[in-house]
């Protein structure tokens, strides 16, 4: 399994080929505004597979890749986030969550 900062640069390659091909200016206020467009785009695939927004001819198969998929850019959108702001999203996941672990599990943290 990749590392976060390994998934990061991949994503950062994928995102900058993006821009590229659709002449997209990724300025510090981008990152933010395109997290939020797709927390949007998730959480509207979960009411769609929750049977409270509109499905039209979908499939619970179609709906349920579609959600994942909505997940997949939720996630790369914040790493992509992190990587702008320079956030170390492993140390502050460590500080802010995983101290509330036993200690048996200090390896894990």
């Amino acid at each position: 399994m990749a590392s976060l900062v390994e998934l990061s640069d991949r994503v950062e390659r994928v995102s900058a080929i993006y821009a590229a091909r659709c002449d997209i200016r990724r300025d510090p206020d981008w990152y933010a505004l395109k997290l939020q467009e797709e927390a949007g785009e998730l959480v509207a695939e979960y009411l769609r597979g929750s049977g409270r927004g509109r499905i039209g001819e979908r499939t619970e198969e179609v709906m349920r890749q579609a959600l994942e998929d909505e997940a997949a850019d939720l996630l790369a959108q914040l790493l992509l986030f992190c990587r702008q702001n320079g956030i170390d999203i492993e140390t502050a996941l460590a500080r802010k969550w995983f101290i509330h672990l036993p200690e048996n599990e200090a390896g894990s943290r």
